[in-house]
């Protein structure tokens, strides 16, 4: 849950805890997800390519998407869609009791949605 605060307002202190609890992945991945190219570099760099294929999925990257069931990340896929609002994921999440990545989709699609992106000031 604590990825899951990074995109809230106060979501700096979640990522600064995840870094120092040795969860840097998760805190790239959350500054990725928001526009980061930095942050998508480390991930590449640091050999976490379901992690950057993850947050490409959310772009709507068919080829990502596709990764990550070829390389057996199925639940990364299916995350994706849901934060693309896709019921059915939704629904198969709920209907295996698994509730916590229905609210992480939630929080990331609503991070997303507030971000305005200005290719000339990125803020990470």
């Amino acid at each position: 849950m604590a990825f899951a605060q990074t995109f809230d307002e106060n979501g700096q202190s979640f990522n600064q805890w995840l870094i120092d609890n040795g969860y840097a992945e998760l805190s790239a991945l959350s500054n990725a997800i928001q526009g980061s190219s930095k942050a998508e570099k480390w991930l590449m760099q640091n050999k976490f390519y379901h992690l950057a294929a993850f947050d490409a999925a959310i772009d709507h990257k068919q080829a990502a998407k596709e990764w990550l069931l070829r390389f057996n990340y199925p639940m990364l896929a299916v995350l994706a869609d849901a934060v693309n609002g896709d019921s059915e994921s939704i629904k198969w999440f709920i209907s295996h009791q698994l509730e916590v990545f229905v609210i992480i989709a939630q929080k990331i699609r609503k991070a997303i949605d507030s971000k305005t992106f200005d290719h000339h000031k990125m803020n990470f």
